[in-house]
């Protein structure tokens, strides 16, 4: 900021130019604070009382408070009487003055007042302690002007108009008159804590002088001197302790600070001009100093060095002007006065308004401004004579019973009130009641129907009815209260360490309690007890003791019931609202929850030793939840009665506690707080604070809160918001939780809940365990905890289960010691699991130990007792006793132990004795491999016919082939299924090629392949060399050698499917140059070059081999799906190219290899019709048939003419086979329905009606017989009837036999209408009905299945009844078991087949 520094004689001048300091940030804050300031504020409690100006005259007054205690005010005025009254405004002497009163002071303790007075040189001393005043002759000549009591001794001093002084001595009466101090007028004065004196003086110089008033240094300022005070300026480097800063208002304009220990460079500062005059200034804190201005500012500087002239905060707190300042410490806060208010502001944030204090009467000024030292009453005096006394901070007194509190909220009253039902919705709302009290209470005290509160020796209680607070009794003790409570019926009082128990109605008897057990005193006389501290419960008295005890008296009984005896002394004793729980503080600052029903004792942790008090949760769901205070903070403690791990203490959180806040009540997790302004707040635990939507809370808040409920146990509430997390780590917690509290119903469900059935079943398990001790010892050891769950199970009914638990973690240390104790018959048994364990391990000296341990020779446990020596014998091996373990393994059975042992030999390159046993195991591989390696060929040739592993055969083979033994090398290379050395030795030693082509046959080696074709290499036989060398996967060799020998057919018949499309390439480039169409065509079409290729199979003469070359050129074609390839090909076909058309089938195909299966349809219809032409039925038969499963493959609706067809022709077919089986019935009525479609038979007309007239005959339908006996006479066909059927026709002409049985009904699939077993179209339902594949006739329902291979319909019946005697499906020629034949219940896909595509 910009300053203005000056010197001024030996003075350093500072002006404080303001206008650079209101930087936007201040304007801000100031504009903010200002807006703070709404009707809304806090006020302070009102006045106390008031004196009017007739008490004092009219005009200004002085008055002062009692030092220290603040019970007294003496107050004088223009009327020149001194009043002195208590503080509560009670008038309690009066003195009259000779004059206008011109100093009072209470001395440091407040026992003595002095006055003095204008007319006189009198001092006038006012005594507290007797209310008796005394005079005292200055000895001055001259008027008195000044006094000032010191503030840490006894002296008393007076200044006077002429500037002399006087200083008294209060306690040793002794007068020191200093004169010509000043020259003139002392005016102002100030004494430190060192017991210096500054004075101020009109002659305008400042003196510090000692107690004895001997000058020690003297300065002068510019203007006349006022309101001197001493303090401490800081600088950089820390000064001798002490206030060493004298403080000087200079003219009202300048603050001059004087530096004792630098006095030749003293600073004075300037304030801005529109602030007006200083009216007062005020230190406080580390170096700040607060002034007041006359026209309304207040603003704070700091002394620092670095800081000096610089305003830390400013405000005009008054608009037309400031009479006064005061500051008191206790309160933490600062007050000015002016215009007709007084503002109070909190000095850690004086941005803040903390109280406004409106006088509207006062129109005429404010004048002084003074606090008590305890911060409690204000006065202010008036212009017009009046003084205001209002109360800013009340003693904190307060008591609470459940959730109703009382509390003192002025200094004559109380307040009872509770606060929880007035919240409770649905209930009438409980009105606070205040009660008025005779004196000043130091204690407060409240039980469920009454109030008490006194001071001294003294209590007033008061009943508290239905019709409101009425004043019962009061009652005086032996010593000062220092506390008491109250219950129904009963008051303890606490005085003097000793507490006094008492009735609090009925004294003297109503015949309802014996004199007895009215009143006792604790302790006992007879009892050298001192009692530090007591509570009272419905039902016990409760009060420890400074040797540690903590005693219970049973009020019911009248009779101790319990003693407890602690370590050191009792503090405090804080029991819940049973008595059966309770928090106690020793001496030591520590600690413990206490249970008196066993004596229990449990620390508190983290447990803070500035603790103020405890309070217990009244909510009923929380109980075991208390919280510890200090000053500063709120500790949440849960106590938790039962766990996994017994009782436990935990600390849940802290909770910052506003400044000047005491909590007096505790109700679901809000703690009710007495305020010094007489009122209460309310403060939510931060462990209590949940959130009311959960849902709307981010993950990480949730994670927390769920933490909060966890410890707090609410799990109710923690499922919500588990359900919200949908973590498995939440839900987890939550179970975890639950078990630690043996929560075990409400654990199951949640592992229920995330699917956890292992854990599920364990805890319903154990869930009716009855024993405290075993379910928590189960408990524990589910949550790993294994050593809390030993000494859980040790204590419990079943100490075997620790035992058990042990032996299943594999803890055998454990174990075994446990067995020591608990089953030394279970010893055995865990030695040799324990010794399983070593054996794992590699610790095997002590596994030996314990396998040793493990026998016990038992017949019984013969399986035990053989594991056991196996394991001696496995160890013996291990630890170098070989011959120990070799001997036990071959005598004992046991074959793996033999592998075992073997395999331990093995590792230690025993291998005569590992082969051995291998070999007496019969692990002949493992033996033969051993042997092989201690080179023992011989025993290996013994064993190789039992020896299955190719390795081993490998490896003798190779012995022998070393040893030129190639026979007997490749036969065991054979066995070792390593052919590729067999072929070797077959074509290099052995020169047998047929043994190695066939093996290279069989085995498809690659190796082998390239060797048998190198060796016909060798012999010039290509062809064969060529054939190797594809099988080899050499085929740029093979080609090569087909190209160089013209081998290339050969080449292209090995290659086969398995070449790539380069390798096709080359073979079809050869043979184009070689002008082989039809291979060069074929691989033309296996690289995918589909032009060439089509170019190429065109080309093929017309041969046998044009057909080839043509069902060639249209699967070309139906690959490439090329138009122009497939135009090409048709026209070929259709003759446009050489003018030689094409067999139909041709084209047929190549509709089918395109997929066009409607041309393909029409085509295969006119083959099968020229097939008919021709005779050829089959033929014909399989075309439609062919076409008809491709159509139906491909859901494309069957032309009706094709299906008829077929079924012509297929019934044609049955004939034969019916009438070969000699079923002449069935294979008439199929040959009526061809003869009834003889036209579709043009080149066997007269041979099937010759036929139909000899099977009717037979089959006794004559009628159907002379019918066609008739067509047959036609003189188209008469002649062409076969001579040896000729007469017998002609006879049945002209006798003819017209009987015949109609044909037998079955029912229409459809609709179920009866018609003839061979028709096929329905009448009732118009329906064409799916025909037999066996018999063709109609379907029906119930007789329904369907031929396995190609899906056509037939009577299940008839179908099974034919394949007794045929092997093949009449339709599709298919070979059909009858075994295979399932009967159809629904046949709705064969009677409504999808239509297909249009």
């Amino acid at each position: 900021m910009a300053t203005a520094v000056h010197r001024t004689g030996n003075s350093l001048h500072i002006e404080v130019d303001m206008q650079s300091v209101l930087t936007a940030r201040k304007r801000r804050e100031y504009r903010r604070r200002e807006g703070n300031l709404s009707e809304d504020r806090p006020t302070l409690t009102s006045r106390v009382f008031h004196l009017s100006d007739k008490t004092h005259g009219a005009g200004p007054i002085l008055f002062a408070w009692q030092n220290t205690l603040g019970n007294y005010l003496a107050t004088t005025g223009s009327n020149h009487i001194l009043n002195i009254y208590d503080r509560h405004g009670e008038l309690k002497d009066e003195i009259n003055l000779p004059g206008n009163c011109t100093g009072l002071g209470w001395d440091r303790d407040g026992d003595t007042l002095a006055v003095i007075n204008d007319k006189n040189s009198t001092i006038i001393l006012w005594d507290a302690n007797t209310h008796k005043t005394s005079h005292l002759d200055s000895g001055m000549k001259d008027p008195l002007t000044f006094l000032l009591w010191s503030r840490v001794g006894h002296q008393l001093s007076v200044g006077t108009a002429k500037g002399n002084l006087l200083i008294y001595n209060h306690q040793t009466s002794r007068k020191v008159p200093i004169l010509g101090k000043h020259s003139k007028k002392i005016t102002c004065g100030a004494w430190s804590l060192q017991n210096l004196l500054a004075l101020g003086s009109e002659d305008k110089t400042v003196t510090i002088s000692n107690a004895d008033g001997d000058t020690i240094r003297q300065t002068s300022v510019r203007m006349d001197p006022s309101d001197i005070q001493f303090s401490e300026m800081k600088t950089d480097e820390r000064s001798v302790a002490g206030e060493n800063t004298v403080s000087v208002c200079v003219g009202k304009k300048t603050l001059f600070l004087y530096n004792l220990n630098d006095p030749d460079n003293p600073i004075e500062l300037a304030f801005q001009q529109r602030y007006g005059n200083i009216i007062s200034y005020k230190w406080y804190g580390d170096g700040y100093v607060m002034l007041g201005f006359s026209h309304g500012y207040f603003i704070v500087i700091s002394t620092h060095i670095k800081e000096i002239g610089q305003e830390l905060f400013q405000a005009r707190n008054h608009k037309d002007s400031l009479s006064a300042i005061a500051i008191s410490l206790p309160l933490n806060k600062a007050a000015t006065a002016g215009d007709n208010c007084i503002k109070i502001h909190d000095l850690s944030e004086l941005k803040e308004m903390y109280a406004i204090i409106t006088m509207e009467d006062e129109t005429k000024g404010l004048g002084k401004l003074e606090w008590t030292d305890d911060g409690q009453l204000l006065a202010i005096g008036t212009q017009r004579g009046s003084l205001h006394t209002y109360l800013t901070k009340l003693p904190v007194l307060g008591d609470a019973y459940g959730t109703r509190i009382a509390y003192l909220t002025s200094l004559l009253e109380v307040t009872v009130v509770n606060h929880v039902e007035q919240r409770r919705v649905g209930r009438m709302k409980e009105q606070s009641v205040t009660i008025g009290i005779e004196v000043e209470p130091t204690f407060v005290a409240l039980g469920p129907f009454h109030m008490a509160a006194g001071m001294n020796n003294r209590a007033w209680f008061y009943i508290l009815g239905d019709k409101g607070p009425e004043r019962m009794k009061d009652r005086e003790y032996l010593g000062t209260i220092n506390s008491m409570a109250l219950n129904a019926d009963y008051a303890a009082v606490f005085f003097e360490n000793k507490v006094q128990l008492h009735l609090i109605e009925g004294e003297g008897g109503d015949g309802g309690t014996s004199e007895e057990r009215e009143t006792r005193l604790f302790p006992d006389s007879d009892i050298d007890l001192r009692i530090t501290c007591c509570a009272l419960t419905s039902d016990f008295l409760i009060y420890g003791t400074d040797a540690g005890g903590l005693h219970y008296f049973f009020i019911e009984d009248w009779q101790f019931v319990n003693e407890f005896r602690h370590v050191v002394g009792i503090r405090k004793v804080y029991p819940d609202m049973t008595g059966t729980r309770m928090v106690f503080i020793d001496d030591k600052s520590d600690g413990y929850v206490y249970n008196p029903v066993n004596d229990a004792t449990l620390d508190i942790p983290n447990f803070s030793p500035t603790v103020k008090g405890i309070l217990w949760e009244n909510w009923p769901l929380d109980r075991g939840i208390f919280v510890a205070f200090d000053d500063d903070k709120v500790y949440t403690y849960v106590y938790c009665k039962e766990t996994v791990g017994g009782p436990k203490v935990m600390l849940a959180g802290t909770t910052k506690l506003p400044y000047a806040q005491h909590p007096i009540m505790l109700h679901n997790g809000e703690v009710t707080c007495q305020t010094q302004s007489g009122k209460t707040t309310t403060l939510m635990l931060s462990t209590h604070n949940f959130h009311e939507k959960p849902s709307e809370l981010p993950q990480s808040e949730l994670r927390s809160a769920l933490q909060q409920c966890l410890v707090l146990k609410r799990f109710k509430e923690a499922w919500v918001l588990c359900h919200f997390l949908n973590s498995k780590e939440g839900w987890l917690d939550l179970a975890k939780a639950a078990v630690q509290h043996l929560e075990i119903d409400f654990a199951i469900r949640v592992y229920r809940n995330i699917g956890e059935a292992g854990l599920v079943q364990s805890l319903q398990k154990i869930r009716g365990t009855e024993d405290q001790n075993l379910l928590a010892g189960y408990l524990a050891m589910f949550m790993d905890d294994f050593s809390l769950a030993q000494d859980l199970f040790l204590a419990s009914s079943h100490p075997m289960a620790a035992l058990e638990m042990r032996r299943d973690l594999l803890h055998w240390d454990q174990a075994l010691q446990l067995a020591k104790a608990l089953a030394a018959d279970q010893i055995p048994y865990i030695s040799k699991e324990y010794a399983q364990q070593l054996e794992f391990t590699g610790d095997y000296g002590n596994a030996l130990t314990h396998y040793e341990k493990g026998v016990t020779r038992d017949e019984n446990q013969r399986e035990h007792d053989e594991a056991c020596a196996a394991g001696i014998a496995r160890m013996s091996i291990r630890m170098g006793d070989i011959r120990r373990g070799v001997n036990m393994a071959m005598k004992m059975p046991n074959r793996m132990l033999k592998k075992e042992c073997a395999s331990i030999l093995e590792s230690m390159k025993q291998f005569s004795e590992s082969a051995m046993l291998f070999e007496k195991g019969g692990y002949y591989d493992k033996a033969a491999s051993v042997y092989i390696r201690s080179k023992n060929w011989t025993k290996v040739g013994e064993l190789l016919p039992q020896v299955t592993s190719p390795k081993i055969h490998a490896q003798y083979a190779k012995a022998k082939e070393a040893d030129g033994r190639y026979k007997e090398a490749a036969l065991a290379y054979e066995n070792a299924k390593d052919y590729d050395n067999v072929i070797r030795i077959q074509l290099d030693h052995l020169n047998n090629p047929e043994e190695a082509v066939k093996i290279v046959r069989e085995t498809q080696s690659i190796e082998g392949a390239k060797m048998v074709a190198r060796f016909f290499q060798k012999l010039n036989d290509y062809g064969s060399a060529i054939q190797f060398l594809v099988m080899s996967k050499c085929n740029d060799e093979a080609f090569q050698m087909a190209q160089q020998h013209g081998q290339m057919e050969v080449y292209a018949d090995i290659i086969g499917a398995d070449a790539t499309p380069e390798d096709y390439q080359s073979i079809a480039l050869y043979f184009e140059n070689e002008k082989n169409h039809y291979l060069a065509g074929k691989f033309f079409l296996l690289c995918g070059q589909h032009t060439r290729a089509l170019k190429h199979f065109l080309k093929c003469p017309v041969t046998n081999d044009d057909s080839q070359a043509i069902e060639m050129a249209i699967e070309t074609v139906g690959q490439a799906n090329d138009d122009v390839l497939t135009h090409q090909l048709i026209d070929y076909l259709m003759g446009e190219t050489d003018n030689i058309p094409k067999d139909a089938k041709y084209l047929f195909r190549l509709y089918m290899a395109l997929r066009q299966y409607r041309e393909a349809a029409r085509t295969a219809i006119i083959i099968a019709r020229e097939e008919q032409n021709a005779g050829n039925y089959r033929n014909a038969h399989d075309v439609l048939f062919s076409m008809y499963t491709e159509l139906k493959s491909h859901k494309i609706k069957i032309p009706a003419e094709m299906a008829n067809n077929l079924m012509i022709l297929h019934s044609y077919i049955l004939v034969k086979i019916h009438v070969k089986r000699g079923d002449h019935l069935k294979g008439a009525r199929m040959l009526i329905r061809v003869a009834n479609n003889i036209s579709k038979f043009p080149s066997h007309v007269v041979p099937i009606l010759t036929s139909t007239v000899i099977e009717c005959h037979r089959s006794g339908l004559r009628n159907s017989s002379f019918s066609y006996a008739a067509m047959l006479m036609r003189p188209e066909y008469r002649n062409k009837i076969d001579l040896k059927y000729k007469k017998k026709i002609e006879a049945i002409v002209r006798k003819p036999d017209k009987t015949e049985e109609e044909e037998p009904n079955s029912p229409c699939p459809y609709c179920q209408f009866q018609l003839p077993e061979t028709e096929l179209v329905c009448p009732g339902c118009k329906n064409n009905i799916p025909y037999c594949v066996s018999t063709g006739r109609h379907m029906v329902r119930d007789d329904f299945t369907a031929c396995p291979r190609c899906d056509f319909p037939a009577l299940y019946s008839e179908f099974k009844n034919l394949l007794e005697t045929e092997d093949n499906c009449p339709m599709c020629s298919e070979r059909v078991s009858a075994d295979h034949l399932k009967k159809i219940d629904d046949p709705s896909l064969y009677l409504h087949p999808d239509e297909g595509d249009e």
